[in-house]
């Protein structure tokens, strides 16, 4: 989801276990459980059901406070009082926000359309002087999925991205010294090298890997500990969409890790998501 933009840097987002995949801020793991327990309803939930449920995930009470108030400030969020308790709604724009967040997470492991062979390639010249714009060319770009197979080329092998690279291109005032095409991969060269260059697959596989790893056992039996478990499975999950470009079958490397990782999140979140919503629903309505 969105959130994720403060998780993108670089070339291609960052894949390293500790920074991606290990433990996350307090205000990025509630904005996870808000999506998968209050997005659903339009009931509001009392501060402290949000901040037992986060210390369950590791999250100290002051900092699941913070994050509370850090989320409201930025308008996702309004509260209302009984007495001395506080209770939480999601505002229209955090609703947006983690409607389009569920719509990319959920939507991401289902196959896209077969591949026609046609490539997106983008040439764009900025100076090396300009390197704050250099940068957040290359943060948007990659957040959109493009690859960069060698300075100022932009690659992606779908062609249906153009309306939203174009608009990146104009954001950032580039519209002069940019250049793009669409087509086939020629008779120079070989395309699993430029494949290789503009993206690290190895890199990404092993994510998956160990994403695999972390939710490969039978898991919890417990409510409470399935409804952790559940929130933890989906805040991991949640970074693939906007660190895998989704390349076609036939880019990627046999038996690829991230078709396997799909399925194993898909079968967990149907597993677990009837005892984890009802146990939510228990705890909100004890409170």
């Amino acid at each position: 989801m969105s959130v994720a933009a403060e998780e993108s840097s670089g070339t291609r987002p960052a894949l390293s276990r500790r920074r991606e995949l290990g433990a996350a801020s307090a205000r990025s793991m509630l904005l996870t459980v808000l999506g998968e327990f209050v997005l659903p309803r339009e009931e509001p939930v009392w501060t402290q059901v949000l901040v037992d449920v986060l210390g369950r995930l590791g999250i100290e009470q002051k900092s699941a406070r913070q994050a509370l108030a850090r989320t409201a400030a930025e308008g996702l969020l309004t509260s209302d009082r009984a007495g001395r308790r506080v209770r939480w709604s999601l505002s229209a724009a955090g609703r947006r926000l983690l409607t389009d967040g569920a719509a990319r997470i959920y939507g991401f492991g289902t196959p896209g359309p077969e591949w026609d062979g046609r490539w997106l390639v983008l040439l764009v010249s900025v100076p090396e002087s300009r390197r704050q714009l250099r940068h957040r060319l290359r943060t948007r770009l990659a957040w959109a999925g493009m690859g960069s197979p060698s300075a100022g080329v932009w690659i992606s092998p779908d062609p249906g991205k153009q309306d939203e690279v174009a608009e990146v291109v104009r954001d950032l005032g580039l519209d002069e010294v940019t250049s793009s095409f669409v087509g086939p991969f020629g008779a120079i060269g070989e395309q699993a090298a430029m494949v290789a260059q503009a993206w690290d697959l190895a890199e990404l596989e092993s994510a998956y890997e160990e994403f695999i790893a972390d939710f490969g056992d039978d898991g919890p039996a417990d409510p409470d500990a399935i409804m952790v478990r559940q929130i933890q499975l989906v805040h991991a999950w949640r970074r693939f969409p906007f660190l895998d470009p989704k390349l076609p079958g036939e880019l990627l490397p046999r038996a690829w890790a991230g078709a396997r990782a799909a399925e194993l999140f898909e079968s967990l979140h149907s597993r677990w998501d009837g005892p984890a919503t009802r146990h939510w629903q228990q705890l909100s309505a004890l409170d």
